[in-house]
């Protein structure tokens, strides 16, 4: 198994971007809102994919910043249709429930994440959501997740979660649940080398918990990236909220062609045990 910490500086990163072997015509990509719902609360999610292709492919989750359900997460969702995957942006507030704040943001995510049985039923409503769509290999499960959803999809998949690969961006590191012996998918960690959310200790915590498991994960920093580093609306908030938030254009390409590579490796059941 792969138990690698690559620093990574974002001028000297060679990263693996050969196309996805599912890849489509983007010009038949549609997107559409999702309802779906647990016992408590429905969700209002997005949806995207080849409307021409009725073939089965993998599905991907796409799990929100702290701000909620927003385009950030809806664009992810459409350019995973258009590399042949079907994505399904999830709702993890319920309701489409979105912050304006940074303290709403807070409330939102912790609301979710200080109880992870509640995280888990909605991570899991969106799951089966997914898998159930007639054109998904149900057998062929992924998820990425920006900041509070990079996460949500390691906590998920720490607890065992039914995911082949997760691909975390700028996600904070104090998970709720750490790597428990039922791990099973392969983990791809994309954090920004100045992001000042993430510690040398979590860090060092969270891969020590995996080299313990023999846990198949990947841990790439890229060099001057700070948190958000994805998301070409972080500046604008980052000055109007005085937070360390800023897009890093660079980051952000080079992350989303390691991604790439990540999910066509895992999909493709080629990947190397080391």
């Amino acid at each position: 198994m792969k138990k690698l910490i690559l620093l990574a500086p974002v001028l000297f990163l060679i990263t693996a971007c050969g196309d996805s072997k599912y890849s489509t015509n983007d010009k038949n990509v549609v997107g559409q809102e999702i309802s779906y719902s647990t016992d408590e609360i429905t969700m209002n999610g997005y949806i995207s994919q080849d409307e021409n292709n009725f073939a089965k492919r993998p599905g991907v989750l796409v799990v929100h910043e702290w701000w909620g359900h927003d385009e950030h997460a809806r664009r992810a969702a459409d350019e995973l249709a258009k590399l042949g995957y079907v994505a399904l942006a999830v709702d993890m507030y319920g309701n489409g429930k979105q912050a304006s704040h940074p303290d709403d943001a807070m409330k939102f995510s912790n609301n979710v994440m200080s109880n992870f049985d509640t995280a888990k039923a909605r991570f899991n409503a969106a799951l089966e959501t997914l898998k159930n769509r007639g054109n998904v290999d149900s057998t062929k499960i992924g998820a990425i997740g920006y900041c509070f959803g990079g996460s949500v999809i390691l906590a998920m998949a720490n607890s065992g979660s039914d995911l082949d690969g997760v691909a975390a961006f700028h996600a904070g590191l104090q998970l709720p649940v750490m790597p428990q012996d039922s791990l099973s998918s392969r983990i791809l960690i994309l954090n920004g080398a100045d992001d000042p959310f993430v510690t040398e200790e979590q860090v060092a915590n969270l891969t020590g918990a995996y080299e313990e498991l023999g846990a198949d994960y990947q841990y790439i920093n890229y060099d001057g990236a700070q948190h958000a580093y994805t998301n070409p609306a972080a500046d604008s908030l980052g000055q109007k909220f005085d937070l360390p938030l800023a897009y890093n254009a660079q980051a952000d390409s080079l992350s989303w062609e390691e991604m790439k590579g990540f999910l066509n490796e895992t999909f493709s059941g080629d990947e190397a045990e080391k």
